[in-house]
């Protein structure tokens, strides 16, 4: 039997169906190039092509493994960061020199940098973050295994690091911060269902589950 939802994250889950339905009926689509993303990634290698790097704004945590990542997610995440939606300083800056053409082709690139694929299943789980998955209803918007989400656009979150998760969790809680939060109304909503200590164990586990980003390391010299 499928455990039943709480109503909000029901609300929430089907709202992110909506979503999904008008942005795909909408999207235009700029098709990114992986060698054009190859030779524009420099700017992003100081950060996400080395291993372990850890960034200390809001606080010292790694930086995101995005090597693997869904390349609508990417262009996603960079179109957030460049309307202040995702409130990142560097981040923002960073956005904001780029076209959408650069967007797509630095998608295409870090993309293509897949791991080994996800296995289909979670593995085993306590019953304190199964509960947990339940409660956020996870694997409707992220997939089953946690790598396969409903729409492109949304992150694969398996096996991201830990620390990474639990900040990006708190962000979506944030309110009035003009430097500190990400504006977005279904994992806001979701995200304050939780206390600090139920995102860390969540964002531990899922730190745990076997996915396809990595870090690729390069060379800042060409």
């Amino acid at each position: 039997m499928t455990p039943m939802l709480n109503p909000i994250v029901r609300t929430l889950v089907a709202a992110a169906t909506l979503f999904v339905a008008a942005m795909s009926a909408q999207a235009q689509g700029v098709t990114g190039d992986v060698e054009a993303g190859h030779k524009k990634a420099e700017m992003c290698i100081g950060c996400h092509g080395i291993k372990g790097y850890q960034n200390s704004f809001p606080e010292i945590h790694k930086v995101p493994m995005i090597s693997g990542q869904s390349a609508g997610y990417i262009v996603s995440a960079l179109k957030a960061y460049n309307k202040g939606d995702r409130k990142h300083p560097s981040m923002r800056g960073i956005a904001g020199s780029l076209s959408e053409q650069d967007m797509a082709d630095l998608a295409a690139f870090y993309a293509s940098q897949s791991g080994p694929a996800a296995p289909e299943a979670l593995p085993a789980a306590s019953a304190d973050v199964s509960a947990l998955l339940q409660k956020g209803a996870c694997v409707s918007c992220h997939g089953a295994n946690l790598s396969k989400p409903i729409d492109p656009s949304y992150p694969k979150v398996a096996g991201q690091h830990a620390d990474y998760l639990y900040v990006a969790l708190k962000a979506y809680t944030v309110e009035g911060n003009k430097v500190i939060g990400r504006s977005n109304g279904i994992m806001g909503g979701i995200a304050k269902q939780f206390s600090h200590d139920e995102m860390r164990a969540l964002a531990k586990y899922l730190a745990t589950v076997p996915g396809e980003l990595q870090t690729v390391p390069q060379s800042r010299f060409r």
